[in-house]
């Protein structure tokens, strides 16, 4: 089968492409000019430089494919970048959904996300949603995503089979641009994290992501829509499995929720200052306190999609994160780290 994936060199893209080629898939990546990532699956896949704002470029490029992955976006948990958001998110998918509908693409799989519909009551479990409606979702970031999700729900073109998928929180290794979670490991690894905040979230192992991913391309009824999530964990409850897996320290201090929402725009100047990801900001705050209660069971009964055991992949994260980010970049990290 003939692949064309976007955002190839992301956390998700980059474990995407190299199962698809040890599944033996023909992969083309489209990845930016100049990214310094293109050796982490360059023995994976072939190549076109570029970015999904451009239009002309894709019309040339996307041809001749069975399935378009389209995983290219921006993700951002911050107050800011509203017009860059939006027009990656949007502007950019919609030129991805152009070029495949005048190219005659067979099928198209959008990465969409579970914050792109609306959050049902607390303590009650979410199912795949019928509609994306921009205006029942919070946050620039799920707002560009239920627009985009919408676009694609309803294209029109009886020759392109559309498939759409909602994970949660991302986590795993080979997470190479360090994702805000991933922050968060290297962050208590060095020892710079030293509170928590009450709250919790659903997270899915990369790995288990992608091939479910896969599975939805193949398996996936046209113009439906499949939550591929994890499990939940609070914040303590994944420090502490942190701390264990380490042997480091636990993290007891908690900060209240009020305290640091008004101090959520001072935390992204500091980030940006340190040009770090933010672990905290307003927005994150207010998705850890959510509804995070979803059901997998539709992709669990189509298309046999599963889970590992969250210890697992805090584990697998820790490793990475502890080779690729800090025994990597000198002995002195050794030295710091009882680890």
């Amino acid at each position: 089968m003939k692949c064309f994936v976007t955002g190839a060199t992301g956390h998700l893209g980059n474990v995407l492409v190299k199962e698809l080629y040890n599944k033996g898939h023909q992969v083309t990546s489209l990845i930016l000019k100049g990214d310094s990532l293109k050796s982490v699956i360059e023995p994976y896949t072939r190549f076109v430089e570029g970015n999904i704002l451009d239009y002309d470029l894709l019309k040339e490029a996307v041809k001749d494919y069975d399935v378009v992955y389209h995983l290219a976006g921006m993700v951002e948990i911050g107050s800011g970048k509203k017009k860059k958001l939006y027009k990656i998110n949007v502007e950019g998918t919609k030129n991805i959904l152009k070029v495949c509908q005048e190219n005659k693409i067979k099928r198209l799989v959008y990465t969409s996300s579970v914050h792109a519909f609306e959050e049902s009551p607390k303590g009650e479990v979410m199912h795949e949603p019928k509609e994306f409606d921009y205006k029942k979702v919070k946050g620039n970031y799920a707002i560009t995503k239920a627009i985009a999700s919408d676009l694609i729900l309803n294209q029109t073109d009886k020759d392109l089979e559309v498939v759409l998928v909602c994970p949660s929180g991302v986590i795993g290794p080979f997470d190479y641009q360090l994702s805000n979670t991933g922050q968060l490991f290297v962050d208590f690894l060095l020892k710079r994290l030293t509170a928590y905040i009450k709250g919790s979230y659903n997270f899915v192992d990369v790995r288990d992501l992608v091939e479910g991913i896969i599975s939805a391309s193949i398996k996936g009824r046209n113009k439906e829509v499949y939550l591929l999530t994890g499990s939940n964990i609070t914040v303590k409850e994944l420090l502490d499995m942190i701390s264990e897996l380490t042997g480091m320290k636990k993290i007891k201090t908690r900060l209240a929720r009020w305290f640091i929402l008004s101090m959520s725009y001072f935390a992204e100047l500091y980030y940006r200052m340190r040009n770090q990801k933010p672990l905290f900001t307003y927005y994150s705050i207010k998705v850890l306190a959510s509804n995070h209660l979803f059901s997998s069971e539709k992709a669990q009964k189509e298309f046999g999609y599963k889970t590992r055991d969250i210890r697992d992949t805090i584990k697998d994260t820790l490793d990475f994160a502890k080779e690729h980010y800090l025994v990597k970049r000198g002995k002195k990290w050794k030295k710091k780290l009882n680890y």
